[in-house]
């Protein structure tokens, strides 16, 4: 056998005859004239033809990333006495100025020293190439044939094109050239070729006179890797309400203990839900694929969604309330709903007895609701009790252990918030179908305005009642709104005044686990930088001092509408408000485990394994797990961590894939994202969106994309592409709300009607139709904004 040294010196072209050849392929008789070598005529008689084919064979031609196909000079039907000068000819065409330009292109440095092929020139009745996947649309079930009267050398040079057959379980025959039988023998060839590279092959064959099948080529499809196979299993992509609460790029951390919790937590909202087990293990691949990751940016899979929901009774009525809660904007074809209600059905005995089972597991799980909230509350509180032990005096396994009995107590047992979101779902779905009737939707956004209290809005509270006490204190006001003080100094001022270190604490204790993007296991917490607490705080003295102030409710009064319009009123209020409240209490157990985290990365960092603390986030969570619990080889940390650090900062860089968008197969093989729908940056003086709290406001708008030390001036109106609960910082500087993406249920909506701050939801484009300056009318209630004055 050949050493590696003297295999490579055939170059990529050399190398394969050299291999197929050994492996009993039938291959024309060859030789290989190496760099600086001189051909013997000698040699070229004992490969016994008449005529001689003289072809290049450069190292990284006919390679895997890169094919050199017709950059290089190839000569056929060579004359034994003209084999040196075609030699010569096929060396001097590899220091050609095109040539020199693909091999930068593809990163190929220094000259390209060529070795050439003489090959016996097979005499062919029938010539032509074969791909063992269609290099055209990506399937990979797919085998293309071409063949022409003669050589290919006219088909690869694209003078003429041959006849065209194509075989995916059987043939589609493209002309009379070559009988089946021998198109059988060509598959099999291209098949076996493709078996012997481990990847696709494109290569070319010959059937001389006596109907013998040569192989004179066969070198990998490289194109095909960067192109999506149509019979792979289709996926669909939106990011919807998912970016309110990972907005951005997210690190593998956060994304791992996400993509956990929404497994757990649908696995158990369908057994609450008394779904039969059957349907579930027959689905039990949906549950693990319910969030995805695509340039480092979180997303629903929608059809796993969809799939969850579709074991459940109602699924035609129910997909469309679950749209509204999500934000979903487009529907799924019906063809692929009809497909996903289809796979749930077991006939019509086991679907009714699945039926009754369901609604029953509803009825029951909503008469005992407030006992089901009390009850995931206590243990919530009980499992967030201070530790015995700081984290920061705790071992390595100690840590590891509290994450664990966590996940025991809490992230498997997530029953109250599922079923109150679901009823929420329901409940809302039916008062906007009862509100068509009454006058639409912004009915229907007005009854649901006042839900009671809702512990989002108590921050904006407080920042207002700081922000009047501080405007009382001399001097406080102008030291909270300079953007040049540290927010060391400014914390400090602030604490010198009792009253207000006192309602500083208290808002340590309550909400200090409530920050922009909370539920990012990396953000920074108020404790870290509350910068923009201090300018939020700041921004309301000022706004005191200048005599503005409280911004008041609505005021509408709603009385009336018959019984059961109000039992589903008083519902959809009941649920909306358990709802926001109980995402206060996930973020106070993301809290927990923030704490946790960090100081398991500040153990790897201590022992060598990290080279900064936070390295930790650029670990899985069961990886970080791993490294104490020994359930895996985890090799060098640090080389993991800065190969994810490095995907991080490219993601960063790099351009947001669309909000909705399909693809099939693996994501590697994507160069781009394309969205289905045309999307087009709004035009003229007018955008419509989803009313979310009544309320008309005139004004100039602020357009913020990154909410930290932020501030905005009076009577402004924020603008925001997506709102999480950290952005509650700003909402008592607002005049109004404007959000890009976002429903009737997103956490902006919700907490704007509670504070009686106007805001329109679901403004697609907003973003790049209006910039800060502009001025705007805006109605909360119907979702109109009109665009007044351009900034100047």
């Amino acid at each position: 056998m050949k050493e590696s040294r003297e295999i490579r010196m055939l170059g990529g072209k050399g190398a394969a005859l050299w291999s197929l050849e050994k492996s009993g392929f039938p291959v024309p008789a060859w030789l290989a004239v190496l760099p600086g070598e001189r051909v013997h005529l000698a040699e070229v008689r004992e490969l016994n033809g008449s005529q001689y084919a003289v072809r290049s064979s450069a190292w990284g031609e006919d390679g895997e990333s890169s094919s050199f196909a017709g950059q290089l000079e190839s000569y056929l039907r060579v004359e034994l006495e003209d084999v040196p000068s075609k030699v010569e000819a096929v060396r001097a065409s590899a220091g050609r100025e095109h040539v020199r330009s693909y091999q930068a292109e593809r990163g190929f440095e220094g000259a390209l020293e060529a070795t050439v092929l003489v090959q016996r020139m097979i005499d062919a009745r029938v010539a032509g190439v074969a791909f063992s996947a269609d290099p055209v649309s990506g399937r990979r079930d797919t085998v293309v044939v071409s063949a022409v009267e003669g050589t290919a050398e006219a088909l690869v040079s694209g003078v003429v094109d041959g006849e065209f057959w194509k075989w995916r379980g059987h043939w589609e025959p493209g002309g009379s050239l070559i009988s089946e039988g021998e198109a059988d023998r060509i598959l099999d060839l291209v098949q076996k070729c493709e078996a012997w590279a481990g990847r696709p092959q494109d290569i070319e064959w010959a059937i001389d006179g006596d109907g013998k099948l040569w192989l004179l080529q066969s070198r990998a499809i490289t194109t095909l890797s960067a192109l999506p196979d149509p019979g792979d299993s289709l996926r669909i992509w939106d990011n919807s309400n998912i970016a309110e609460s990972y907005g951005g790029v997210t690190t593998a951390l956060t994304f791992s203990f996400a993509r956990k919790i929404y497994e757990h937590v649908y696995r158990e909202f369908c057994g609450l839900m008394r779904v039969p087990r059957r349907r579930m293990s027959r689905a039990d691949e949906v549950f693990p694929q319910m969030l995805g990751m695509v340039e480092g940016r979180v997303y629903y899979q929608l059809l796993s969604w969809y799939r969850v929901l579709a074991m459940l009774p109602g699924f035609s009525l129910n997909r469309s309330f679950m749209e509204q809660m999500m934000g979903v904007k487009e529907a799924l074809p019906e063809e692929v709903t009809a497909r996903i209600a289809d796979e749930g059905r077991e006939g019509k005995w086991r679907d009714a007895m699945a039926l009754v089972r369901t609604l029953a597991g509803l009825v029951k799980s909503r008469m005992t609701l407030k006992r089901r909230v009390a009850e995931f509350r206590q243990r919530l509180d009980e499992a967030l009790l201070p530790p015995p032990v700081p984290f920061e005096r705790m071992s390595g396994e100690e840590l590891v252990a509290a994450y664990r009995k966590l996940e025991g107590s809490l992230l498997k047992r997530w029953d109250a918030p599922l079923v109150n979101d679901f009823l929420a779902m329901l409940a809302n779905g039916v008062l906007r179908k009862m509100a068509e009737s009454r006058g639409g939707v912004e009915v229907a956004n007005r009854w649901i305005a006042d839900c009671g209290e809702i512990i989002s809005a108590e921050p904006p509270r407080r920042i207002r009642e700081m922000g009047e006490m501080a405007a009382k204190v001399e001097g406080l006001t102008e030291c909270l709104v300079d953007p040049e003080r540290d927010w060391r100094e400014k914390r400090s001022w602030l604490r010198k005044h009792p009253p207000l270190r006192r309602m500083w604490d208290a808002y340590e204790v309550d909400f200090g686990d409530r920050c922009l993007e909370e539920l990012k296991l990396e953000s920074p917490t108020l404790e870290d930088d509350p910068g923009s607490l201090l300018a939020s705080i700041g921004a309301m003295a000022q706004r005191y001092q200048n005599g503005g102030g409280e911004v008041e409710k609505d005021g509408l009064k709603l009385e009336g509408g018959g019984w059961w319009w109000n039992q589903v009123v008083g519902e959809t209020r009941a649920r909306v408000r358990d709802r926001e409240n109980l995402r206060f209490e996930r973020t106070r157990l993301f809290g927990r485990v923030r704490k946790i985290v960090r100081e398991l990365g500040k153990r790897l960092h201590a022992d060598g394994q990290l080279g900064e603390p936070t390295d930790v986030f650029h670990l899985e969570i069961e990886e970080l797990m791993a490294v104490w619990e020994g359930t895996r080889s985890m090799g060098c940390l640090s080389e993991w961590v800065a190969a994810r650090k490095s995907e991080y900062e490219r993601c960063l860089r790099g351009e947001a894939p669309p909000d909705r968008f399909e693809t099939r197969g693996p994501l590697h093989r994507y160069v781009n994202y394309e969205s289905r729908r045309l999307l087009q940056s709004p035009e003229g003086t007018s955008l419509q969106g989803t009313g979310a709290c009544a309320g008309r406001v005139q004004g100039r708008v602020r357009v913020v994309d990154e909410p930290r030390n932020a501030r905005l001036e009076e009577g402004e109106i924020l603008v925001a592409r997506q709102t999480d609960p950290g952005w509650v910082v700003l909402f008592p500087q607002a005049a109004g709300l404007l959000v890009e993406r976002g429903s009737v249920l997103s956490h902006s909506a919700i907490v704007s009607r509670e504070l009686g701050l106007p805001c329109v939801v679901g403004l697609s484009g907003v973003m790049g139709w209006i910039e800060t300056g502009d001025v705007v009318e805006m109605d909360g209630g119907t979702g109109l904004v009109t665009k007044i004055r351009k900034e100047s």
